[in-house]
């Protein structure tokens, strides 16, 4: 079987440089604000309402004021948007463990995705998953999707500087014959090794890659050096290209500082998933699923210090799939009261586990089937609390209210060998719901009464234990039945108990059949 030819996505960032500061999907909340982004007292980036007040790219910060006196002006930071980054890469990892930086352009990451498309359906149907990924980082982007990276770079800067304007933000050649043709009109200024000679080539009438192509190879080597024909090579599939792949730490700990003091768990939920997506990029690259998160809130610091407030997330059946961490994350900031504002979020993977290869059987096996259950589970711990949410535990011993014992669901329990075979020598059956304390039933005519008489369906199962500890229980159980058919587990104490014992016989009810 030969192998599939590559497929790369490029995706542009072109936004960076403000999204550190303002995330996109601020402007949905209705919390959009104007913020203007310097680098060297020069505009470079700038929010939608800073454009409509008439600021525009490449002005001196001297006359943002001018124009705008709310406008807020920060001063770029590297170092943030080389954080952010790095965020959009390891949530890229949930699509392929093939993602690398572009050596040539700082704001753009690379995915190769060719043996990921049968699994999400298709190139178009990825690009949307990508897409509302990046929605929720708070981050633009454009996308170029080519049969080698260096042209999908290209066509992901296609439209950078109408960023604005357009709408379409998705160039396809996923033909490598169309390639050329495709690449032919495209201005040279987006080839990195083409800009530096953009004021030459525009002189001699050369502004398209097309042209530049056909320029004689020896002369321009000498006018240009080599790196520009290795360039032009490598962008039309001409020439092997070499990346390094995006690596992971082995533990994983991201953290997130709010850009404001924020009460809202609605905003907080948008910076908080943004940490969940990273977390799944991470758990896809590490082959592993989660068990046990904690999100910490950091409050204030300094003098008045507060301690973070502690979010565990805590699932019945590890997990790697962003909906459901998502949704669990959702139900308990929902029921978070917060004692005061949050300035950080400090998301941690506290237990993991290596993830369980699917069955190829024809056939679900029993862990599949039970997923839903298990999701079901883990939503009601969301909401209740685990030590809300119970599951049977039973207890070796013939006393039904010692034998029936309740733990919390996330408590794991060992099968009982002798449970088991004591279930097996009970004569009678056992009632699908006891109650927590025995109630005593009125006797009428040496008869036990509940709504009706309740008829005797089967004979006595005399049960006798604890001795050992004192706590001795000597009875006589039955199953009755009263005048609508409804069958109860009652019982009677032991002839031989005078301190219970008057001048009627005493009937307790202690469990109900389904």
């Amino acid at each position: 079987m030969s192998p599939l030819p590559p497929l790369w996505i490029a995706i542009h960032l072109p936004q960076l440089a403000l999204e550190v500061f303002h995330p996109r999907w601020l402007a949905k909340l209705g919390t959009d604000c104007s913020i203007v982004v310097c680098d060297n007292k020069v505009v470079c980036a700038l929010s939608e309402p800073a454009r409509h007040a008439g600021i525009v790219m490449g002005m001196r910060q001297s006359s943002v004021g001018l124009l705008s006196l709310e406008a807020m002006i920060k001063e770029r930071d590297l170092g943030l948007e080389q954080e952010l980054r790095q965020k959009v890469a390891i949530t890229l990892l949930q699509y392929s463990p093939q993602v690398a930086y572009s050596d040539e352009h700082h704001n753009v990451i690379l995915i190769e995705v060719a043996a990921s498309l049968r699994l999400f359906g298709g190139i178009r149907c990825l690009f949307r998953r990508i897409q509302d990924n990046l929605q929720t980082l708070g981050v633009s982007a454009q996308f170029g999707v080519a049969r080698n990276a260096s042209a999908a770079t290209i066509f992901s800067q296609q439209y950078h500087r109408n960023f604005y304007q357009r709408s379409r933000r998705l160039q396809l050649c996923l033909s490598q014959k169309h390639l050329a043709r495709r690449l032919n009109i495209i201005s040279c200024r987006l080839l990195p090794a083409a800009a530096a000679q953009a004021d030459w080539l525009s002189g001699i009438a050369c502004n398209q890659l097309g042209a530049l192509r056909q320029l004689p190879r020896a002369g321009l080597q000498r006018r240009c050096g080599k790196a520009l024909l290795k360039a032009l090579d490598t962008a039309y599939g001409e020439h092997p290209e070499f990346h390094q792949w995006l690596e992971v730490p082995a533990q994983f700990d991201a953290r997130c500082e709010l850009p404001d003091r924020i009460e809202n768990t609605d905003i907080i939920f948008r910076y908080a998933r943004g940490l969940i997506l990273q977390l799944c990029g991470w758990l896809q690259a590490q082959q592993s699923a989660v068990k046990k998160v904690h999100l910490y809130l950091g409050h204030e610091r300094g003098r008045q210090a507060v301690s973070p407030t502690l979010l565990p997330l805590q699932l019945a059946q590890a997990s790697w799939q962003e909906p459901h961490l998502t949704h669990l994350l959702k139900e308990r900031l929902g029921q978070l009261s917060l004692n005061a504002a949050a300035i950080s979020l400090h998301l941690q993977a506290a237990e993991i586990e290596l993830r369980q290869a699917h069955s190829e059987c024809l056939f679900p096996d029993s862990r599949h089937q039970t997923e839903d259950q298990t999701r079901l589970i883990e939503l009601l711990i969301a909401r209740l609390g685990a030590e809300q949410v119970l599951q049977a535990a039973p207890h070796a011993d013939h006393r039904p209210e010692v034998a029936n014992r309740w733990v919390s669901v996330m408590e794991k329990i060992k099968p009982n060998v002798d449970m088991n075979i004591a279930l097996k020598k009970f004569s009678n059956p056992r009632p699908s719901w006891l109650l927590e304390q025995a109630q005593v039933l009125s006797v009428h005519q040496h008869s036990p009464y509940y709504g009706s008489k309740l008829k005797l369906l089967s004979s006595a199962e005399r049960i006798e234990a604890g001795w050992w500890n004192g706590q001795l229980v000597t009875r006589d159980y039955f199953i009755a039945e009263c005048n609508k058919y409804f069958r109860y587990w009652i019982y009677r104490e032991r002839i031989g108990n005078a301190q219970l014992m008057h001048e009627d016989e005493v009937w307790f009810l202690h469990g109900f059949f389904g």
